[in-house]
């Protein structure tokens, strides 16, 4: 990280501004020698300047250049951003003269990455940035605000200092067992600590399964024998005909795929092609697909003619997704009906030709998923995969600590499995890591951020 680096932060095509940072030991220094205005390694920190850049004696753009000075920056680094006039010509120029004069064209997410190896930003900070510049919805914008925040990594932060009291005391008892005024750190008392634990993670953990809703949606995928309106459901769902309708069996061969905003969350949906047995090599590629998706997905919308009877297909279809979230759809109700089911199961009737029954789907959903229940006011959850995972993970690792108790370990043993617990947790916010998984993190991130 002693080289400095430069990357256009804001989205490349035509504008009214476009936005070059560089970040370094010798971002100042680079820019001076394209920059033709105030001598900028004598202004002050954390103003903007207005001047030319320069080709030698070719004039490229009139700007504005805000210098920041370490240690107060995003990345705890000399920072300069080039406001430069939108346009791709422009823009790369700049860039193309930063490069030539010192700077390396930073890596995919790098600044950030910068701001978390020198101390600005944890790992949960660090995912809150791209979640936010990923938000679609005014839910995962408060909830990556939440994580940007530090409100998320504090809730780790205190859990890990509840260990390390608790670890504390243990070795405490442990050498000096002749001091009578500390606290005796006996089994039952750790047993009642690590109770308290284990629920504080339980919480997280089914608070922050609402988190990645909020943050991900809801993967819904549409299935069901072809001709039963899959395609007619998907187009009325998101408003637009986007799958093709007709008459003819096997018509949707791939997936086609549609977004919804429903109450605040994504309901991504996916129509499938019609299940059935077929000699079509095409289809029968489509037809494996759509039902490897079930497992997949975390709604699974399987559509039925009111107009039929159930065939065997169907009733494999219902075993299948038994213990899926579903919602079965009768289609057509202004057929005459010859289908007949379980009155138990999630049942929704409409008519997609007439455009009947679509808005009782949409709170059948809201219903399933308990969308009104998730909590507005305290968005503070987990939200990525890894870092969910990870709490998984502490909560096994907390299983294993119970078991040494009730199986009468000595307290020492019982320390070793606490100290995992609190390295994992410490994983989540970065507290240790690995290289490999940090440069793996930051590599999803966009190029200038």
């Amino acid at each position: 990280m002693n080289d400095t680096i430069a990357a256009i932060s804001t989205s490349l095509g035509v504008g009214a501004i476009s936005i070059i940072r560089v970040s370094g030991d010798d971002a100042i220094e680079i820019v001076k020698k394209i920059y033709k205005g105030k001598d900028l390694s004598s202004v002050d920190s954390h103003t903007i300047n207005y001047g030319k850049i320069v080709d030698n004696d070719q004039i490229i753009d009139e700007v504005l250049v805000s210098i920041m000075r370490a240690p107060k920056t995003f990345t705890r680094e000399d920072v300069v951003e080039i406001n430069v006039h939108g346009g791709i010509a422009t823009t790369n120029k700049v860039l193309e003269l930063l490069l030539l004069n010192g700077c390396r064209l930073a890596e995919p997410g790098e600044f950030t990455k910068r701001a978390f190896l020198n101390g600005r930003i944890d790992l949960i900070e660090a995912e809150g940035v791209m979640d936010l510049i990923n938000a679609k919805t005014d839910k995962s914008r408060n909830l990556a605000i939440n994580q940007v925040s530090g409100n998320v990594s504090n809730l780790i932060t205190d859990l890990r200092q509840e260990i390390v009291n608790i670890l504390a005391n243990i070795e405490v008892n442990i050498d000096y067992p002749e001091y009578e005024d500390i606290e005796v750190m006996t089994i039952e008392m750790v047993k009642d600590k690590v109770n308290y634990l284990r629920n504080k993670i339980n919480n997280i953990i089914n608070k922050s399964e609402d988190g990645k809703l909020i943050k991900e949606g809801i993967k819904t995928i549409i299935i069901g024998r072809p001709n039963v309106g899959k395609s007619s459901i998907l187009n009325r769902l998101i408003e637009e005909e986007k799958a093709i309708v007709t008459d003819i069996a096997g018509t949707t061969r791939d997936i086609v795929e549609g977004k919804i905003i429903l109450d605040g969350f994504i309901l991504n949906l996916i129509d499938t092609a019609g299940i059935r047995n077929t000699d079509d090599i095409v289809e029968s590629i489509g037809v494996k697909k759509s039902l490897s998706l079930i497992e997949e997905a975390d709604l699974v919308l399987f559509v039925l003619n009111n107009n039929e009877e159930l065939t065997e297909e169907d009733k494999e279809i219902l075993e299948k997704i038994k213990n899926k979230n579903s919602i079965i759809i009768v289609n057509k109700i202004d057929l005459e009906k010859k289908l007949n089911l379980d009155n138990n199961l999630n049942i929704v009737n409409l008519s997609a030709l007439n455009n009947i029954g679509i808005e009782e789907l949409k709170d059948k959903i809201k219903e399933l998923f308990k969308l009104d229940l998730i909590e507005q006011e305290d968005l503070t959850y987990l939200s990525s995969a890894r870092s969910i995972s990870l709490m998984k993970k502490a909560l096994i690792a907390i299983d294993s600590v119970e078991e040494g108790i009730n199986n009468n370990m000595p307290i020492d043993m019982i320390e070793i499995d606490l100290k995992n617990v609190w390295n994992l947790l410490g994983e989540i916010i970065g507290a240790t890591y690995e290289e490999e998984l940090i440069d793996q993190l930051f590599s999803q991130f966009c190029l200038g951020k």
